[in-house]
């Protein structure tokens, strides 16, 4: 499969937390060219702060690589990981990340700030942006304006 492939995957979980209103982000996780973990938010259905599309995934793949070093995985979502999922993914040591629509508010990645240039860490990974971007950004930004129709 290609990125491009993979990115499809996200999205197929981004439109599924959209059908359960939440903000659709969607992620898989890459190793050895399979899928090993999918997820989407769920932060209104569990109430929970850090049920993020990528933690929720990040947990997945360590439990089905029996370890909490992803090394050998790439992380693809739809939007640009926020600060917390950027600490996940160093946490995980995961080396790769792939995004589709950056985000300006939260964006660890460049969009609000870039965690990879603060000096200090010990894993840093490589980032890849705009992959599908016009596709993950039209999602969101569909599911943002139904939802402000619906609270007028």
């Amino acid at each position: 499969m290609k990125t491009t492939e993979f990115m499809q995957e996200a999205l197929i979980e981004a439109k599924k937390a959209y059908k359960i209103n939440e903000v659709p982000v969607g992620c898989v996780i890459v190793y050895q060219g399979n899928i090993i973990a999918r997820a989407h938010n769920s932060k209104e259905s569990d109430q929970h702060a850090c049920a993020h599309a990528e933690v929720l995934a990040i947990t997945q793949a360590n439990k089905t690589l029996k370890s909490w070093r992803l090394e050998d995985c790439t992380l693809v979502v739809t939007l640009e990981p926020c600060m917390m999922c950027a600490g996940a993914i160093q946490q995980a040591r995961i080396p790769y990340v792939v995004y589709g629509a950056q985000d300006k508010k939260f964006g660890a990645y460049g969009g609000c700030f870039d965690s990879t240039l603060i000096k200090g860490f010990n894993h840093y990974p490589n980032v890849s942006s705009g992959v599908l971007e016009e596709e993950s950004t039209s999602l969101l930004k569909s599911f943002f304006e139904t939802r402000r129709k619906s609270k007028q």
